[in-house]
């Protein structure tokens, strides 16, 4: 069975910079190697390479946009896959794309070798995003993150609805939840709601002790 995918976004939080991003990783990696459970982390724009150079850990983007050439201040996809990352989020609820963009990123993930985690509010949503075959759907109802309320306790039926719909589309999409996610019976929750794993921020990045928080996430499953 693949382990669930337990996937950190650091977003712009000045606690996941710096010195304090490289505890976040460190503490990741520990976790992951002692563990087993897969633990993604995707970090700030200008940690990617660095977190790519130094830890055994699966690292992804915050957000990609799909060009190449004469842009500026766009992150193209090829950029990230030279960093070497494993994928990128698209289409976060703090980074929200048309239709057609978030299409268009997804096609850019797949031709540069990249998982997509596409980020979506709705279980309808969540069908209309699968129908572009990215990695992973991503269901955070927006009202829910970073309230220190988890989805898998308020809203427990949006995950399951998610992911019937995502399978009905596609059934090699994977379904991630997010939005309140800050423990292990948050974690198994989803997990016996039929998610892949779970997208989670604060509650790992602003923590006085992340690697107490991560054997908290994985110790249910």
């Amino acid at each position: 069975m693949t382990s669930p995918l337990i996937l950190i976004n650091f977003k712009s939080y000045r606690e996941g910079a710096g010195n304090n991003a490289g505890r976040i990783g460190e503490a990741a990696e520990l976790v992951m190697s002692e563990t087993g459970v897969t633990i993604g982390v995707a970090p700030q724009y200008v940690e990617l390479h660095p977190f790519c150079k130094h830890y055994e850990i699966p690292v992804y983007a915050q957000h990609i946009d799909a060009v190449e050439g004469a842009f500026t201040g766009r992150v193209p996809a090829f950029t990230v896959r030279a960093a070497g990352c494993t994928g990128t989020l698209i289409n976060h609820s703090e980074r929200r794309l048309t239709i057609a963009d978030i299409e268009a990123c997804v096609e850019a993930a797949k031709f540069n070798h990249l998982e997509s985690v596409v980020c979506t509010n709705t279980a309808g949503v969540s069908a209309a995003a699968a129908a572009f075959g990215p990695t992973y759907v991503a269901i955070e109802p927006p009202e829910l993150i970073g309230s220190g309320v988890s989805v898998a306790k308020a809203d427990p039926g949006i995950i399951s609805a998610s992911v019937e719909c995502v399978k009905n589309i596609n059934a090699d999409v994977k379904v991630l939840c997010g939005a309140g996610i800050q423990s292990g019976d948050c974690v198994k929750t989803a997990v016996d709601l039929g998610a892949d794993g779970v997208l989670l921020a604060s509650s790992v990045v602003k923590a006085k002790d992340p690697e107490a928080v991560l054997r908290d996430l994985v110790s249910k499953l």
